[in-house]
């Protein structure tokens, strides 16, 4: 190979590189711009309906000062499931721009549906995000109330989910939903 061919070669792959890094960066900067509770809350319907919600529950305001935020509950922590997350979230960008929730009554009755699709999705990765703060192994059920600790020794020897027992806990429960249909281990 000719000197100037080498080149050639060396420079495209500097080029290629350097591209690369860009992109890459830019790619991973934009994933953490979008995983911020203040982007979350940049769509008025967030702003207006859920996360006012959200202020009136122990995962806002606490004893101990830890505040669970949007991404938190919402975005895996583990890079291919956030990037399988992002890419589903296109889908409420499409409802953003088509106006589907845009206002309070449209929210309302689209919130069984959309708690539901919440629902599943933390299901059928058993509350990955809830078991990032909350771990059965890491409960001390002594110092639990009687319930709670009975509760949750059912829901290990049952193989429940936490979002089996806890809906509602960060959220209001959609007007029509019907916990008897609903049973924890089912669906």
């Amino acid at each position: 190979m000719k000197s100037g061919a080498k080149r050639g070669v060396l420079g495209l792959l500097v080029v290629g590189i350097v591209l690369g890094i860009v992109l890459w960066g830019g790619f991973n900067t934009a994933m953490e711009a979008t995983n911020t509770e203040q982007f979350c809350i940049s769509c008025h319907e967030m702003e207006e309906n859920v996360y006012q919600e959200l202020q009136d529950t122990i995962h806002f305001t606490n004893r101990t000062g830890v505040r669970a935020t949007c991404p938190d509950c919402h975005v895996p922590k583990d890079w291919v499931h956030k990037v399988v997350r992002k890419i589903k979230a296109s889908n409420e960008i499409y409802h953003k721009l088509l106006g589907t929730i845009d206002t309070p009554e449209k929210f309302e009755a689209k919130r069984l549906q959309l708690a539901q699709n919440v629902w599943k999705a933390m299901k059928d990765t058993d509350s990955r995000e809830c078991r990032n703060c909350h771990n059965f192994d890491s409960m001390d059920f002594s110092r639990q109330e009687s319930r709670s600790a009975d509760a949750h020794d059912e829901a290990i020897e049952k193989g429940y989910t936490c979002i089996d027992c806890h809906k509602g806990i960060a959220h209001a429960l959609p007007e029509g939903y019907d916990p008897a249909e609903d049973m924890p281990g089912e669906g």
